[in-house]
């Protein structure tokens, strides 16, 4: 009896903890990735024009939608040379909500992934004394790839080269702003143009003096 009483206490408090143990383990946030977009501006007949591509039907990230060139950060990028660095004006406000050092790899970045993803180049070591900064946007939560990306935006003056890259964006061209907001826009990128307005309707001095920019976070707009 003893020894059966213990088996039934052995099987009661099995028992108790089962609920526990078989709940599924809560997933693990995913912190966003720094990342940076490069837009390349065209001056064009119609009204300025902007660099983009569509992402592969593969891709994890955004597929089958019209981005513009760029990716995550690289260790590499933290260590890059750059012919000439970028404005005071463009770092201080990429250093609004990153650190120097990242500031600097952010610019890295974007300039590596114009060239792999398109063909055009910066120069080698790149020259970033025409990039400007436009605005940040963070991957909403629950997404299972998450990204902080800044959005630059260069002259296509700046640029040589010729279109073609790594096969990673598709369909490669030049869109007038306009024509670009008329299309199925992800609404990440269609903020992205909307900014890119306000900000060529600025005069140069507004344009360098701006203390404040734009952040796209959980869908919505904010300034920082």
């Amino acid at each position: 009896m003893h020894a059966h009483g213990l088996r039934e206490g052995s099987v009661a408090a099995t028992t108790a903890l089962m609920p526990d143990s078989l709940e599924t383990p809560r997933a693990r946030a995913v912190v966003p990735k720094h990342a940076a977009s490069l837009l390349v501006l065209r001056a064009a007949p119609d009204g300025l024009a902007v660099l983009m591509g569509l992402r592969g039907a593969r891709h994890r990230f955004m597929p089958n939608r019209l981005v513009f060139p760029g990716g995550r950060v690289d260790r590499a990028d933290y260590r890059a040379k750059f012919a000439t660095p970028p404005p005071p004006e463009t770092l201080r406000l990429l250093e609004k909500a990153a650190r120097p050092v990242l500031a600097h790899a952010l610019a890295a970045a974007a300039a590596r992934e114009l060239e792999e993803e398109t063909g055009l180049s910066l120069g080698t070591p790149p020259a970033l004394g025409g990039l400007a900064y436009l605005c940040r946007a963070v991957t909403p939560p629950g997404q299972p790839i998450r990204f902080n990306a800044r959005f630059l935006v260069v002259e296509e003056a700046a640029v040589s080269g010729t279109l073609a890259g790594s096969g990673e964006l598709e369909d490669l061209r030049y869109l007038t702003v306009e024509a670009a907001l008329a299309l199925d826009l992800a609404l990440v990128t269609r903020r992205v143009l909307e900014q890119l307005q306000l900000l060529l309707a600025m005069p140069e001095p507004a344009r360098r003096a701006r203390t404040e920019t734009a952040v796209v976070r959980n869908r919505h707009l904010e300034l920082e």
